[in-house]
């Protein structure tokens, strides 16, 4: 009788992973610490073990994020009520667009976070395509954007911790949501926290990571190494000598100028989504939190010169911007190479970085930590074949935010710089974009579309969004409408009834901040 043919594979023998060392801290390092130590609590002999500086600043750009966060936060037990206290939090319900396809003072459309009504039964797409009305692709299809013209919550007082009535994410202040991760993260999850500068990378033959070398702390040991240091890349760059991958030709922007702007009055509206304001060469972000809104000009420095750019970044703001002071902030687009080379795996900025038009880097932490807990090596033995799984799944993610992201810029009809003329020049396209662009010319996008990943980032609703909102034209066969049209208009007239009964019913974004903050929401 023959053995099997992985029996060389003695159990035995194998090398147990068990110690985890994350190298940097802040949203990257302390999400990941969190999501791994959550999800392998209970395990005897494991360990998560947090390495940072005592002198690295926080970089604190993506205050934007997806509703994954509420999911994630859940399952590391993070109270939300303890969360909108102490991280400055405020909803987020998606992005308004502004100025992007023509530059008009009134052109704008919203990239909301629910889906279409009756989306996978019926796609509403070509309905509203062939009406040719006024009404937008939006508001035809959803509540939520008119829940944000209304400066209105997704949910109330009496709805329960990380339930919705609209679907929402957060905008958070990064420099308190780190340390507020990390008080969670050593008092309820276990985790070793250490202070210390990395001064060396030690490596076995093979050339695996042995240990980190620090100045207060001396060596530490582990057996999976996890890249959190940002944008110096100590273990996947400088140690492993995986690449980096530039996309600054599909990607103009390499400059951000962030300012943090205070509001007339304590009690101020706050904004339930992003707005994004196109400028000559680049865009302005404007995050509400609850203290401040969280403002800066993201731009091409091919096309625009730091000067120019602040000062449309001070006439955005107006007079608030008096007395305030910009930083500046390089952005290098692109990404590794490779994620996971042998037992190091780099999460967050050490990653990559893309600007931050869609709010992708947070979500990008999240799903790579999600994969690693959840595909945790039991042994060094199959480390490489989790890792490949993982460069794999990263790989497609990377590429296809990299393709949306275009897609905001080649849609526009602005000519009136040589950014915007630059964005829409066909080589700077990439080609599964393009052939998406002339699929699209015939067909919209839809639930049955190509998209064909279990957890796609951008869904085919997020494409039709953005196509429709700015103004694309798909070809529609009115003919062949008539098969599903009573399913939408039965979807058209469910989305009037919801919208109408949300409008009606959910409260002032402000008004419900200030009552978790002094009250608390039901907890799960």
């Amino acid at each position: 009788m023959t053995s099997p043919p992985f029996s060389w594979v003695n159990p035995h023998m194998a090398t147990p992973v068990r110690n985890i060392v994350i190298v940097g801290g802040g949203t990257a390092g302390w999400l990941t610490a969190g999501v791994i130590a959550a999800r392998h609590q209970g395990r005897r002999d494991f360990t998560v073990t947090l390495v940072e500086s005592p002198n690295t600043p926080i970089i604190g750009v993506g205050e934007g994020t997806w509703p994954t966060l509420r999911t994630t936060l859940s399952r590391m037990g993070v109270s939300e009520t303890d969360f909108f206290r102490e991280c400055d939090a405020a909803f987020k319900q998606g992005a308004r667009f502004a100025r992007w396809t023509t530059g008009a003072p009134h052109d704008g459309y919203y990239h909301p976070l629910v889906l279409p009504q009756a989306f996978g039964q019926v796609n509403l797409a070509p309905h509203w395509l062939a009406e040719d009305g006024d009404e937008s692709f939006c508001d035809r299809v959803c509540p939520q954007g008119r829940i944000c013209d209304d400066g209105l919550a997704p949910k109330t007082i009496a709805t329960a911790e990380y339930d919705a009535l609209a679907n929402y994410a957060y905008h958070l202040d990064a420099g308190k949501f780190a340390p507020f991760l990390q008080r969670h993260c050593c008092e309820k999850l276990g985790v070793r926290h250490i202070l210390a500068d990395v001064e060396d990378v030690l490596m076995r033959a093979n050339g695996d990571i042995r240990a980190i070398r620090t100045q207060q702390a001396g060596e530490i040991e582990g057996d999976l190494f996890v890249d959190c240091t940002g944008f110096r890349a100590l273990l996947i760059e400088k140690a492993m000598g995986v690449p980096f991958r530039d996309c600054n030709d599909i990607l103009f922007c390499d400059t951000a100028l962030a300012m943090q702007v205070p509001y007339d009055a304590p009690n101020s509206p706050i904004a339930s989504h992003t707005i994004s304001t196109a400028q000559s060469a680049g865009w302005i972000w404007d995050i509400g939190v609850q203290s401040r809104r969280g403002t800066g000009h993201v731009y091409s420095s091919s096309h625009i010169s730091d000067e120019e750019a602040e000062r449309e970044l001070r006439a955005y703001i107006g007079p608030a911007a008096e007395g305030l002071t910009a930083r500046k902030i390089k952005i290098r687009s692109g990404h590794r190479e490779i994620f996971w080379k042998r037992n190091c795996v780099a999460v967050g900025l050490a990653a990559g970085f893309l600007e931050p038009l869609e709010a992708s880097a947070i979500v990008l932490i999240e799903l790579s930590a999600r994969i690693i807990s959840e595909q945790m090596p039991a042994v060094r033995e199959v480390m490489d074949i989790v890792s490949a799984r993982f460069n794999a799944t990263t790989h497609y993610r990377w590429g296809r935010i990299i393709d949306f992201l275009k897609l905001h810029y080649v849609l526009t009809q602005r000519t009136d710089s040589d950014f915007w003329r630059d964005n829409v020049r066909e080589e700077t396209i990439p080609e599964r974009l393009r052939e998406l662009l002339l699929l699209w010319r015939y067909q919209p996008p839809g639930f049955h579309d190509e998209f064909d990943r279990v957890e796609e980032v951008f869904p085919a609703a997020s494409y039709q969004y953005v196509l429709y909102g700015m103004g694309f034209k798909t070809e529609v066969d009115r003919g062949a409408l008539a098969r599903d049209a009573s399913a939408a208009g039965r979807a058209v007239r469910e989305n009037v009834a919801l919208t109408a009964k949300l409008r009606a019913g959910l409260p002032r974004h402000r008004d419900l901040i200030n009552k978790i903050v002094a009250h608390g929401l039901q907890p799960v």
